[in-house]
């Protein structure tokens, strides 16, 4: 199946490339979740997900976030891979400063990030590869590929920014009930 890869976000609107600075600082005001590397923990990074809409009463837009973390966090599971031995991967405290596990054994870390702003979502997927992420052809009788359609699809907007050590790959979302807030 033919893939191409997406191009790199670029001309945000301003409001949006504040949204996203915040978005990747790890001292930011986002909710962060680590993304452990089992299958299991796409269904706990949708459930982190809709539990940070249920407190913040984005409850409109549960079904569209819960659809594209999920894609997010299979995709990332599936094609970030490790990382090159001795490369500085991801934390929480640090960012992408910090070497961790230099024999480079353990799994590279995923984190699901949320920022929200009004009625406006701003979530993404930070993985340690640099790689862009690959739009496949639709094909209706394959079971994977079409993750990045779904993310179009139910998002405003969504895109990726290569990251110092890694990328994120974000979606923007606006409640539907809030007017014009």
């Amino acid at each position: 199946m033919h893939s191409t890869p997406v191009p790199e976000s670029s001309d945000l609107p301003p409001r949006l490339a504040c949204a996203l600075d915040s978005l990747v600082d790890p001292v930011g005001p986002a909710a962060t979740f680590t993304v452990p590397p089992d299958p299991e923990s796409v269904t706990d990074a949708r459930h982190f997900a809709l539990d940070r809409l249920g407190e913040w009463r984005l409850g409109a837009l549960r079904d569209d976030v819960g659809l594209v973390v999920s894609e997010l966090v299979t995709n990332a599971l599936r094609h970030s891979g490790g990382t090159p031995l001795g490369m500085p991967r991801w934390n929480a405290r640090d960012g992408f400063g910090a070497l961790i596990d230099p024999l480079g054994s353990a799994p590279a870390v995923i984190q699901l990030r949320l920022v929200h702003e009004a009625s406006w979502l701003l979530c993404g997927i930070i993985d340690a590869s640099g790689d862009a992420p690959r739009r496949k052809e639709p094909d209706y009788i394959a079971e994977t590929g079409r993750g990045l359609h779904l993310v179009e699809s139910f998002s405003r907007r969504w895109g990726w920014r290569g990251l110092p050590r890694g990328k994120v790959v974000w979606a923007l979302f606006r409640d539907p009930t809030a007017g014009d807030r």
